[in-house]
């Protein structure tokens, strides 16, 4: 053994080694405050706060008052007075927040629900099966807009969850108050007659990048949930009788070029569904849509998708499957729901029951038999399941199962991963997970495939450190996943240094390193990148960075070794303005090479600028701008262009208006590169009238324009014309949905 090696070992065991002493994180939620609410004579009502000569005559409920800091400083007071007081009833739990502030300096918009992320908030957290692994968050804007989501330890948040509650808030002379009224039946709990949950309190101010809680929940741990205080007191509460009935009906007429014939189609639906949901046992809600509604309602935002080594994600905004989305994430990514395209009829059961998290979705699809050339194949559905089951193990560490399959006329597509996740102490947590797929083609050829993910991850106030392997064989494939390549190995290494400083405006800095080495299964490297970054944030959620890459790319058979230099900056300095704009230059390369050239490497440079206006509380303009070139010996090989504009109107807290304008203009060296030039402009509109996440109506419009014309003849052909004239798409539909609750 080398002496560089007995260094690393020994610093590795030097570093591991107070990691399997006694768990800090226990101590830290064993020693966590506990709170009694008590059950009120009468729900709380917003003037008895706003005015408190006449609050001081009824019971208020309990009241916190001790909020501390996590950011900007770490178990320092909130910086502005904050109360919370709690109570509940036979139906609700309320939480009536009064923040003391300047009115003047406090943000706060009249907008859409969940669109609060630069608004001044409050919220609460309850973990209602105290597991100190999940919580629900419920947060509010100064005027009651809401925002509701799942945390899980381990993951990120899950914000398209959606629940219904109620919610009002009021500027006052003083700051503002608002109220939260969360019914129980809107979550899931124990069946025991007096319950013991989870619980924390939480506070933004935006303007000085402020975030404090109740009780101190410090970020020298690397835990979230298992820092909340508990709660008692809460008795005799159930959902009820708690079943839900959404019926919905759309209508919808579209024209649009078809290019494999070159001729207009037309096409129009008008069809009724129907969602159910029954929750069992307080704990477990079973879904079940017959004929159902995932129609997306929203657009996707705007990437650059040209000259792309591997496949762009887009996130998920269907209803039926955002909603405990969280329950089938794994680190490796198998079940992407976007990969199911024309739904039928679907079924899905999502809870907890003890220590053991349980999630099932059974689905079918007719886009494969839609899509079909093969005798006796059109016409024909796919069969898909996906089946999630996990288990804490003592606190804060869990394992886990996930199976998903695809059946398609005798074909199918099948995977199998086992996942841990271990908190080894209050910084430090370990992941992994092994997987395997089994598929068998329409051929009938068939492969199996394994793959392995492992990380080790540190997170403090000052010292964060990331280390991972990710590796699949060849023959690995998952289809139902999200899986950019096989038949590699991968390691990756990130570090990142931070001080906090106590003087304004700078809040905090800090340098980050990273590397990143992937490798063929043959052992010759594929791929590597060495990248440094130094960051700086300020007040008023800005912040500045500078990055440098130098990496190396095997692609087609070649070894290029591009690299390049990114700067970029944020801020919202106003609370009427927002403005984000980076600018990267280097090189890059040619992936798509005229048929006559191999992929060689060009100068490249990227930017994009992004600005929110909000002239008033109620209008909200989104300006977006990309920018994507290549070049070789001052010679373009190609350039994209994106530019957005995105207008809201927000009549009132329910209704709103909403206008996308898109332009896309890609121009390619076609002595360089392989493509068309293409010029596309669309339009969107869209009216929104929600009155709760179940409860809505939408009314909406879209067309879209393509520098394409028709050439007459037998058959006809497309050919590129120098304007986007062309109609390609057109569509108008609306659609209605009604939450029934029983």
């Amino acid at each position: 053994m080398t002496a560089s090696v007995r260094r690393w070992c020994t610093w590795c065991a030097a570093l591991v080694g107070p990691v399997m002493l006694s768990s800090p994180v226990r101590a830290q939620s064993e020693n966590s405050p506990t709170i009694h609410v008590t059950r009120a004579a009468e729900p709380p009502r917003l003037e008895w706060f706003v005015n408190k000569a006449n609050g001081t005559a009824h019971d208020r409920g309990t009241v916190v008052t001790d909020f501390l800091q996590q950011q900007p400083g770490d178990g320092t007071p909130v910086s502005e007075s904050t109360a919370a007081f709690l109570s509940y009833d036979d139906a609700y739990l309320y939480v009536v927040f009064v923040c003391q502030d300047d009115r003047a300096a406090v943000r706060a918009n009249v907008a859409r629900r969940e669109d609060i992320d630069s608004d001044d908030a409050v919220g609460i957290y309850l973990d209602t099966f105290h597991d100190r692994e999940r919580a629900y968050v419920f947060m509010v804007n100064p005027l009651g807009v809401q925002l509701d989501g799942i945390e899980t330890e381990g993951q990120s948040g899950d914000y398209t969850f959606d629940a219904i509650w109620q919610s009002e808030g009021h500027l006052t002379p003083e700051g503002y108050v608002v109220r939260l009224a969360i019914p129980f039946r809107s979550l899931r709990f124990t069946s025991q007659a007096e319950q013991t949950w989870g619980i924390a309190l939480e506070r933004k101010i935006r303007r000085k990048n402020e975030t404090a809680y109740w009780p101190q929940i410090t970020s020298r741990i690397h835990a979230f949930v298992p820092q909340f205080a508990t709660v008692t007191g809460i008795r005799d509460i159930s959902p009820g009788r708690n079943v839900q009935v959404q019926p919905y009906g759309v209508t919808a007429r579209a024209r649009e070029l078809d290019r494999d014939t070159v001729a207009f189609g037309t096409a129009s639906d008008a069809r009724v569904g129907l969602d159910a949901k029954l929750v069992v046992r307080d704990a477990l809600a079973l879904d079940t849509t017959v004929n159902p509604d995932f129609s997306q309602v929203e657009s996707d935002d705007p990437q650059v998708t040209v000259n792309q080594r591997f496949e762009v994600f887009f996130p998920e905004k269907r209803p039926f499957f955002i909603e405990n989305a969280a329950f089938f994430q794994t680190p490796i990514n198998l079940f992407f729901s976007r990969r199911i395209v024309d739904p039928g009829v679907g079924t899905r059961l999502t809870g907890k029951a003890g220590r053991w998290a349980l999630g099932a979705i059974a689905i079918n699809d007719r886009q494969d038999g839609r899509a079909a050339t093969g005798d006796g194949l059109a016409g024909r559905q796919s069969a898909i399941g996906a089946f999630r089951l996990q288990r804490e193990i003592g606190r804060g560490s869990t394992v886990g199962l996930l199976v998903t399959d695809r059946e398609f006329a005798g074909s199918f597509a099948r995977s199998f991963a086992l996942d841990n996740r271990w908190r080894l102490n209050r910084t430090w947590i370990a992941t992994a997970q092994l997987v395997r797929s089994d598929t068998l083609a329409l051929d009938g050829t068939h492969k199996a495939g394994a793959g392995a993910f492992a990380q080790i991850e540190r997170k403090g106030r000052h010292l964060e450190y990331k280390g991972r392997y990710l590796g699949f064989t060849p023959d690995f494939d998952a289809p139902l996943g999200f899986v950019h390549r096989v038949g590699f190995h991968q390691t990756e290494q990130k570090w990142r240094y931070t001080w906090r400083l106590h003087r304004r405006p700078i809040v905090s800095f800090g340098p980050e390193v990273a590397a990143l080495f992937n490798w063929e299964r043959t052992g010759r490297l594929q791929d590597r990148n060495l990248a440094a970054a130094f960051e700086v944030d300020l007040i008023r959620q800005t912040k500045l960075e500078v990055s440098h890459a130098e990496t190396f790319e095997r692609f087609a058979g070649l070894n290029f070794e591009p690299q390049s230099t990114e700067l970029s900056v944020a801020t919202k300095w106003k609370k009427w303005l927002a403005l984000k704009g980076d600018y990267a230059f280097g090189t890059a390369v040619n992936h798509d090479p005229a048929p006559t050239l191999v992929p060689f490497l060009g100068n490249a440079t990227d930017a994009g600028v992004g600005l929110t206006l909000r002239p008033t509380p109620r209008i909200r303009l989104d300006e977006t701008y990309l920018v994507s070139q290549l070049e070789r010996q001052a010679a373009s090989i190609f350039i994209e262009r994106r530019l957005r504009t995105k207008l809201t109107y927000q009549l009132t807290r329910y209704l709103s208006v909403r206008t996308i304008v898109d332009n896309e203009r890609v121009a390619v060296n076609r002595a360089l590169a392989d493509g068309d030039d293409k010029r596309k402009w669309s339009g969107d509109f869209l009216l929104t009238y929600l009155v709760n996440p179940g409860t809505a109506l939408y009314i909406g419009y879209i067309d879209q324009f393509e520098n394409i014309d028709i050439l007459p003849g037998n058959p006809p052909a497309l050919r590129r014309i120098g304007r986007p004239t062309t109609s390609v798409g057109r569509q108008v539909f609306a659609k209605v949905s009604y939450l029934l609750r029983f």
